[in-house]
């Protein structure tokens, strides 16, 4: 027999030197992240005469992904913490831990379940916040979801429950007293019934109905208002899986919060909803990402506002060991029953280079901007940030 080549051809180069290889710990793929950097705001606290700040930012991510060859599980923690040096004090923890479970039950039949929790403070833009506060108050979110979905021929029809719960900290004022946030506290329970189309493999079209209630934890708040309400939505939009080309969803359509109270007017508006990712090429990535939530308010003879959300985000691989990312994202406060507005335009740029698999130096650079025709929220704020990339 003839006698092989005592020396083989060497290994092609490998396509993603610099990508986190992960640990193995089970039947999951762990990938662990730490930035760790200095970083300097000319407005620490998102305000008409906020003053500037140089702080300290550390952030640790993990995500897990499992390895089964039916059913499949992911993970998403993390832990972001900026703390001033001088200036302006900044004492800002943000994070939160997120796991799904997606079951395939046989027979055209799958079902996921989820929970999650968020901690972070509150915006400086809310509504709700309360004048003169020295520290924002906490919030926290706790989620659920179980849902199932069966294919019958070319339709789709999902059933899914949604439960989410705020509750807030206490605000700490300037002249030191503490203010309680527990009015403010409730749970959000909602049920969806979806149905979609099948007009091409990639391609499903559907039509989803809501139906839910918020419930306050305080019957009547210090106003004497009751705020709980039934919440009823409907929408249409489009499922997209066209593999690592274009995948997600996007959808539009009509919400309304009605609360108990008769002197308070409900909350209505057109909603949008979406999450797409798109690879026009290799290397470069498009997500695009929206979302309408109701917000809350304890202000007397106020009900609240419709939140609408929306980000653009570019990835790109310039070089192997060079990636640079770019995004634009808009915010936009519609007050229920009202004219007031509010607008927030902000724009962030970054760049990541490698010095090896596993560790790297990351910049960025960050401008946003609230335009209010409500009197003392206007706000400028501008950014940059340099530090230190680990990863496994």
């Amino acid at each position: 027999m003839r006698t092989g080549a005592i020396e083989g051809r060497g290994a092609g180069p490998e396509e993603n030197p610099f990508d986190p290889v992960g640990l193995r710990l089970g039947t999951f793929t762990v990938r662990p992240r730490l930035d760790q950097g200095i970083g300097w705001t000319s407005n620490a606290n998102s305000s008409e005469d906020g003053k500037s700040s140089t702080y300290s930012e550390t952030a640790l991510r993990l995500n897990a992904i499992s390895d089964w060859s039916r059913h499949s599980a992911t993970v998403d923690a993390g832990l972001n913490w900026r703390k001033s040096i001088s200036g302006k004090k900044i004492d800002e923890p943000e994070g939160g831990i997120n796991g799904e479970l997606r079951l395939d039950l046989g027979g055209d039949i799958n079902a996921v379940a989820g929970a999650g929790y968020r901690v972070r403070e509150d915006s400086a833009s809310s509504p709700s916040l309360v004048a003169g506060v020295a520290d924002r108050p906490l919030r926290h979110t706790l989620t659920g979801i179980v849902g199932v979905t069966r294919d019958i021929a070319r339709f789709r029809f999902g059933l899914t429950g949604d439960v989410s719960r705020n509750f807030y900290g206490d605000a700490k004022l300037d002249d030191g007293s503490v203010v309680s946030q527990a009015e403010r506290d409730s749970t959000l329970a909602t049920a969806k019934l979806r149905l979609g189309y099948e007009i091409f493999p990639a391609i499903r079209p559907f039509i989803e109905a809501e139906a839910g209630r918020r419930f306050y934890d305080e019957t009547r708040d210090s106003a004497g208002y009751e705020r709980s309400a039934d919440r009823y939505a409907l929408r249409t939009g489009v499922e997209l899986d066209l593999r690592e080309k274009l995948t997600g969803e996007i959808s539009g359509g009509w919400l309304t919060e009605r609360p108990d109270d008769d002197r308070l007017a409900s909350i209505s508006g057109f909603v949008t909803a979406g999450r797409l990712s798109w690879s026009p090429v290799r290397g470069t990535r498009v997500d695009l990402n929206a979302a309408t939530e109701v917000e809350g308010t304890t202000s007397a003879g106020e009900t609240g506002s419709l939140l609408y959300t929306g980000s653009v985000e570019v990835n790109h691989q310039l070089r192997s060991n060079l990636t640079g990312r770019a995004a634009v994202g808009l915010e936009y406060r519609d007050y229920a029953a009202s004219d007031a507005r509010d607008t927030v335009l902000w724009g962030e740029a970054g760049l990541t280079w490698w010095l090896n698999r596993y560790a790297g130096i990351t910049g960025r650079a960050r401008h946003e901007v609230q335009r209010s025709n409500l009197p003392g929220r206007d706000y400028d704020e501008t950014s940059v940030y340099l530090g230190t990339t680990f990863q496994r």
